[in-house]
């Protein structure tokens, strides 16, 4: 039997906080690979993380930025495997430049995501938050909520998350509705919802959910005041899908009647943000990015991550690459 050195084995840096933090010891399948993981921040500075960099022939990275600094600080590196879907992050015309294949995990953490959305659903039309707190301060008085069946629900993005959404709330019973540009009205309609424009959905939900990607403002200004009064809006997508400053005061004069979301803008940055002011605590629900957070979902965003690196250090296909740009030249 040939054993493997340490000079033979490829180096993956790891800077997703729960990679192989479930069931499933990833570290020793890597190992049983012929590869050593190597752990780096999640923040993603440059410059925690350029001595990291310099020697790593992998990269499974989490939320935070790849840029072209980051590539330039990595002359061994052979793939970027985002540890979940969106890759809005990554600068994917560099690492097409630099010839560095890019993958996710689609699929990964869709049913723990979707669950989490109804659970916000569920949290903010009943108070249950609100609930807790006043409790614990002896105060029992009871705030009247709304049941979810009755409601209007409105799904932005109607990709695995959304579709999921919908099938959860099919158990509750209210009319869902479904705005996606990628979609077929016949796609929508068969997997659950009823296919709208985005602003006829925003004019006629009671509850919108966003599952949109990020990189985009659709909760503004101007948007806001043409939804229904006493909305709740929903978000487990991306911090940066709401105008933050418009929706705290939506909240403030009626527009909505809740926020609640796994995100901020910045998220631990945004511990500034208008919608941790005191006076919303009551109409404002913030969960610190745990929608993934479970188990399975942990589990799976690591496998798939994980396997798709051993694939290409083997000179192999990945089985999730995520589509790059086309270089400005070739257009």
């Amino acid at each position: 039997m040939v054993r493997r050195t340490a000079a033979l084995m490829g180096v993956i840096l790891v800077t997703s906080r729960s990679f192989s933090d479930g069931h499933l010891d990833l570290v020793q399948r890597a190992a049983q690979a012929g590869h050593r993981i190597l752990r780096g921040p999640a923040h993603h500075d440059l410059e925690d993380l350029r001595s990291l960099l310099h020697g790593a022939d992998a990269w499974i990275a989490g939320t935070g930025a790849v840029t072209d600094a980051h590539f330039a600080a990595a002359p061994k590196l052979k793939v970027v495997a985002r540890y979940g879907v969106g890759t809005e992050s990554v600068d994917l015309g560099a690492a097409r430049d630099r010839g560095i294949p890019v993958t996710n995990t689609p699929g990964a953490n869709a049913d723990a995501v979707a669950d989490h959305a109804i659970g916000l659903m569920l949290a903010a039309l009943r108070f249950i938050p609100d609930g807790d707190r006043r409790v614990r301060t002896g105060d029992w008085g009871v705030r009247r909520g709304r049941e979810l069946g009755a409601a209007t629900v409105g799904i932005v993005g109607f990709g695995r998350i959304g579709q999921g959404v919908a099938a959860r709330l099919s158990g509750f019973g209210p009319r869902v509705l479904a705005a996606d540009p990628f979609l077929p009205d016949d796609v929508v309609r068969a997997r659950g919802a009823e296919p709208v424009s985005l602003d006829d959905l925003f004019r006629t939900a009671d509850v919108v959910t966003l599952h949109a990607p990020g990189g985009q403002q659709l909760v503004d200004a101007d948007r806001l005041p043409g939804m229904r009064p006493g909305t709740v809006l929903v978000n487990t997508a991306r911090g940066d899908l709401i105008d933050e400053a418009a929706v705290a005061q939506a909240l403030r004069d009626g527009t909505l009647a809740g926020y609640a979301a796994d995100t901020l803008d910045g998220d631990t940055a945004a511990h500034h943000s208008p919608l941790l002011a005191p006076d919303l605590a009551d109409r404002v629900i913030v969960t610190p990015h745990l929608g993934a957070q479970t188990t399975q979902a942990v589990d799976n965003m690591g496998a798939l991550s994980l396997a798709d690196v051993i694939a290409i250090l083997a000179g192999g296909d990945p089985a999730h690459p995520v589509p790059v740009p086309l270089a400005e030249e070739n257009r």
